[in-house]
């Protein structure tokens, strides 16, 4: 069974050929990988940091990999090699079911959610969306709600301009909402 994300990128180049003059298939964006990532801050913590390792396990279904720190900051009190950041890489069928997840249950689940704006795109054609609870995600059990901790979703793609990408994510389903412009 294929994910739904996966079929629509493969339909991106029938969609999106004309309004953007692709002469090739390869010449369409794609989804290359999907980065999930936490920052743990000042957490000394054992317990904390094991709670958001194995939290971030379960919403991936990918062991996540500690971000050491590169030098020692006395005013953060922070030495080298502290653990800063967990971080998680996905490719392959994992990155496509990880953002069908967010798309059609995480991000419905999110308080007040309206849609994403378009300007998480950057100009190299990636979104980067910030999540602050991790109990949107059916994985975490909701009892645990003083063990609450916020991560960033980026998703890295082939596209060459910020309205290639757009058009791409509105494609494959990202809820972008129509920003008004301001006069």
């Amino acid at each position: 069974m294929t994910s739904i994300t996966k079929q629509r990128q493969q339909t991106a180049y029938l969609a999106l050929a004309e309004q953007f003059g692709y002469t090739s298939p390869m010449q369409c964006p794609r989804i290359m990988k999907v980065v999930v990532s936490s920052g743990v801050g000042k957490k000394r913590d054992k317990k904390q940091l094991e709670v958001i390792e194995d939290r971030l396990a379960k919403i991936t279904g990918q062991k996540p990999s500690a971000c050491p720190a590169k030098i020692s900051i006395a005013s953060f009190k922070v030495r080298e090699g502290d653990t800063i950041g967990l971080q998680v890489t996905l490719r392959g069928a994992r990155m496509y079911d990880f953002i069908d997840k967010l798309i059609h249950i995480a991000l419905p689940r999110t308080r007040d959610f309206r849609g994403l704006k378009a300007t998480a795109i950057d100009d190299m054609g990636n979104i980067t969306i910030g999540i602050k609870e991790n109990t949107i995600f059916p994985e975490t059990s909701d009892e645990d709600l003083k063990d609450v901790f916020s991560f960033a979703v980026t998703i890295v793609t082939t596209a060459k301009s910020k309205a290639e990408a757009e058009a791409f994510f509105r494609h494959i389903g990202m809820p972008l909402i129509v920003e008004a412009t301001k006069k």
